[in-house]
């Protein structure tokens, strides 16, 4: 009986091994490449799958999914004769696993070796400046190239980016004390800018300022000596409907004496000849009025004897 049981116990371990070998689960996104007697066969999609067992074999699971490969750092000389340091970034797809099984050895390595010729080949047309301001053109180039290759190997790159381009430490420095260069260009401009604007803004207020202070005091002018006419023209015309006689005018001459005379600089002054005339009909007038006051008492006869005015001639 033992040997009996031995048997059926190892049986049903077969048969177990038999079902897991026969049921074959694929996950969401992947593929299995399934090889009879070492030759491709079919390719087993998401989901459960019955395959011979140990007959059919699982050759290779491939992710259908897109994936981001980072490559290192590569060399690569410009026109210039310059080298910069590159990274990139490839984003692919598999499309058919398949050919990504049969065609290729190893796709990822595939897909590094020819971004990095494929690279140095562009980069090598161009040089530096144009490397360092021409990321999009040369993701497209890069792009365009790889997607061309990499269509027979099942792979569909998607996308390609630079992710840093790195220049030699020499020409960093120069670019560095160049830019500090122009941006101190660009301060020094636009100082010297405003420093004209606000001469001219200050020139222009300065203009109008005078242009209106020139105007205020002409208008103050031309109504100061509207008034002093008009003052002129009033006293002209009170004087001549007063009609003054020699003694006021002899008066207002004798008024007007101490203000000529004023001041330490008035060592010599000219007197009018009219003045003579005023002082002498100012003497006669001061005569009649001391005959008026004064006298004997016989009613008012004049004095016998009467001093002589001196006169003022010019």
């Amino acid at each position: 009986m033992e040997p009996i049981i031995i048997v059926l116990i190892i049986l049903v371990v077969l048969v177990f091994i038999a079902l897991i070998k026969t049921i074959q689960v694929i996950p969401q996104a992947s593929a299995a490449i399934v090889e009879r007697f070492g030759r491709y066969t079919r390719t087993l999609n998401a989901g459960l799958n019955i395959v011979v067992p140990f007959i059919d074999t699982i050759r290779n699971r491939i992710d259908l999914r897109e994936q981001v490969v980072p490559f290192p750092p590569q060399p690569v000389i410009t026109q210039d004769n310059l080298v910069v340091n590159i990274d990139t970034v490839i984003y692919y797809q598999v499309t058919d696993a398949r050919a990504a099984t049969y065609e290729v050895a190893s796709y990822i390595q595939a897909i590094e070796q020819l971004t990095v010729t494929t690279l140095r080949n562009i980069i090598g047309g161009m040089d530096l400046e144009r490397t360092l301001t021409s990321r999009e053109e040369i993701n497209a180039a890069l792009r365009g190239v790889l997607d061309e290759a990499t269509g027979k190997w099942g792979i569909r790159v998607n996308r390609v980016e630079l992710k840093a381009i790195e220049p030699p430490t020499s020409i960093q420095d120069s670019m560095e004390k160049q830019m500090r260069a122009d941006r101190d260009k660009r301060a020094a401009i636009l100082t010297a800018e405003g420093i004209r604007q606000s001469q001219i803004l200050t020139a222009e207020g300065e203009k109008q300022s005078s242009i209106l202070r020139a105007e205020g005091e002409a208008k103050a002018a031309a109504l100061r000596a509207e008034g002093e006419a008009q003052a002129v023209r009033t006293v002209f015309e009170a004087i001549h409907a007063g009609d003054p006689d020699q003694k006021l005018l002899s008066y207002q001459y004798l008024q007007m004496l101490p203000k000529i005379a004023q001041g330490d600089a008035n060592k010599l002054w000219i007197v009018p000849s009219e003045i003579g005339d005023a002082l002498k009909g100012l003497s006669g007038a001061m005569g009649n009025f001391g005959n008026l006051g004064g006298g004997s008492g016989d009613g008012g006869t004049p004095p016998t004897e009467r001093r002589e005015k001196p006169s003022i001639t010019d």
